[in-house]
């Protein structure tokens, strides 16, 4: 790979470490040709990109971004794998679901949302991380729950509510 081809290399790797808010490192090493087939087709299915890179290109994208990847550079060893995915916690499910009938691939770390977790027994936390949109529907239950109940009181006492207020309009009057 001739210089200019791995300036390319990182110029592309640093676009898209900015353009995503949630990356996993990951090692897929051993796996044979069918079997990473199969994961690159789960990938695709859950919407994730999957992609081998060079260690020492990614760590210099890594140097050259703006985000602050903090100790996951420290994971760049051996075979490394990147998933791309605007869902949060959708690697991590590729993941812990292909691991049901093998035992890679193997979390290094991830980037998401500007948290980093390192080692691949943050895997299960990654899986229970919400995606914005679940948040944002918990956020809007949680915001009706009160108007409702306030409706609800009103309607119910509706024949009370009229009926104090009429007994305290006629006890000024």
């Amino acid at each position: 790979m001739t210089r200019e081809e791995k300036a390319q290399v990182i110029e592309d790797l640093t676009a898209q470490l900015a353009d995503n808010a949630n990356i996993y490192l990951a090692d897929i090493s051993g796996l044979d040709a069918d079997t990473t087939s199969r994961l690159r087709r789960a990938c695709f299915k859950a919407n994730v990109k999957l992609a081998v890179v060079k260690n020492t290109l990614l760590e210099k994208a890594m140097e050259a971004s703006e985000k602050d990847f903090g100790e996951l550079p420290s994971v760049l060893k051996g075979n490394t794998s990147m998933m791309i995915s605007e869902t949060g916690n959708a690697p991590a499910k590729v993941i812990k679901d292909f691991r049901k009938k093998s035992e890679k691939p193997l979390l290094k770390g991830a980037f998401i949302e500007e948290a980093i977790y390192v080692g691949d027994d943050q895997l299960d936390a990654l899986v229970n991380i919400k995606s914005r949109e679940e948040l944002i529907g918990d956020i809007i239950t949680l915001l009706q729950s009160p108007a409702k109940n306030v409706v609800s009181a009103l309607q119910s006492g509706g024949g009370k509510l009229s009926g104090i207020l009429k007994t305290l309009s006629e006890k000024e009057g």
